[in-house]
């Protein structure tokens, strides 16, 4: 069996690693299987450090279709266009696609046209709004796959009421923790973090990402505002991509201890989220992890892609609310945060039964 596995954005490297760990793993065991790894991004993609690969343990992407842009139209034909010529030159019998991006449901379409079998990980994560991007991605991948990968209960229902077919439904847990798991003791304390005088559980960590919330400059100072007030002083560390430290430093907040730091290293990020006391961030993949970790998450949004992490695990959904922020940073920094109860099968073998499952469906 050939697999041909897409990436169409950094976040699915660390979902993917497992998987090419596994498909490894099965042929050491003489099974015929094998993977070409493709991201659709240009092989430059200042995203793309150069420790990210050496620090996920896997090999780097075997081609890049070279595509970047912001216009969806433009990006999802370019992708099609490039990702026939791939599969022209290196055919394959399944393809597996990540997450919910542009790329995601491009390569889909591609695959799907030329009737080969459509593997989505992370399946049947819903937001019910049609207005966002993503989610008219995610459903149409879901729509068309062969196999639905999913990592929970309510994914299973979600794909259940919009008619799945039921035998296409694979509950096989979370693969980000898959990577958590495997990572947690190669996690490394970044050069600067003793030299900042910052200590385990002495820092608060704050991320962001969502170009929709860095737009609404009103919302985003109260937010930033309310985080430098309750935080009593402890230092505030954030990792932030360029356009989002523009954005901060546009608010001119007085805050001496919030430090803005370039974007860290996957190892020397873990570290952080390990070891912090608290996380303000709009990710839904840090929000896992810190359920996982069992470190206090509060997310600036309104839904997350696993409810697992605020029914049962550490995280909080503030939306883009400052009181009720506000409400949950005392909480935190009083010491009266909940504890984290680990969802089901986020046991670190996500990628086995993935993996398990491709290679029974080959067997039917």
């Amino acid at each position: 069996m050939k697999i041909t596995i897409v990436a169409g954005a950094r976040p699915n490297f660390m979902k993917i690693a497992p998987i090419t760990r596994a498909i490894k793993a099965a042929q050491d065991t003489g099974k015929r299987i094998s993977y070409r790894l493709i991201y659709t991004g240009r092989q430059d993609d200042a995203n793309l450090d150069a420790s990210l690969f050496s620090d996920l343990d896997m090999k780097q992407p075997d081609g890049y279709l070279g595509i970047s842009g912001h216009d969806h139209s433009e990006v999802t034909a370019a992708i099609m266009i490039a990702f026939e010529k791939e599969l022209d030159n290196h055919p394959a019998q399944v393809v597996l696609v990540v997450d919910d991006l542009t790329a995601t449901m491009s390569c889909s379409i591609v695959a799907k046209k030329r009737g080969l079998k459509v593997a989505h990980l992370i399946a049947g994560t819903r937001s019910f709004d049609m207005n966002m991007p993503r989610e008219v991605n995610r459903t149409i991948v879901d729509a068309i796959s062969d196999y639905l990968f999913t990592a929970g209960m309510v994914a299973n229902r979600n794909l259940n009421q919009e008619g799945m077919i039921p035998d296409y439904i694979h509950y096989v847990g979370n693969i980000l923790i898959d990577t958590v798991r495997y990572n947690r003791h190669r996690l490394l304390q970044p050069v600067w973090f003793s030299s900042m005088g910052l200590e385990k559980k002495g820092y608060l960590l704050l991320t962001l990402n969502r170009h929709d919330l860095l737009d609404k400059k009103q919302v985003l100072s109260a937010l930033m505002q309310t985080v430098v007030d309750k935080s009593c002083g402890m230092p505030i560390i954030a990792p932030l991509h360029p356009y989002v430290q523009k954005a901060i430093k546009a608010l001119e907040i007085d805050a001496p201890h919030l430090y803005i730091l370039p974007p860290q290293s996957y190892l020397h990020f873990g570290y952080l989220i390990n070891n912090a006391k608290g996380i303000v961030t709009d990710s839904g993949n840090i929000a896992e992890e810190a359920t996982f970790l069992d470190v206090p998450c509060i997310t600036l949004n309104s839904y997350a892609e696993h409810p697992e992490t605020w029914r049962i695990g550490t995280n909080e959904l503030v939306n883009e609310d400052p009181v009720v922020l506000a409400t949950m940073l005392e909480r935190l920094m009083h010491e009266e945060w909940k504890h984290t109860t680990l969802p089901d099968r986020w046991d670190g073998r996500t990628a086995e039964r993935i993996v398990q499952t491709l290679i029974n469906g080959e067997l039917k």
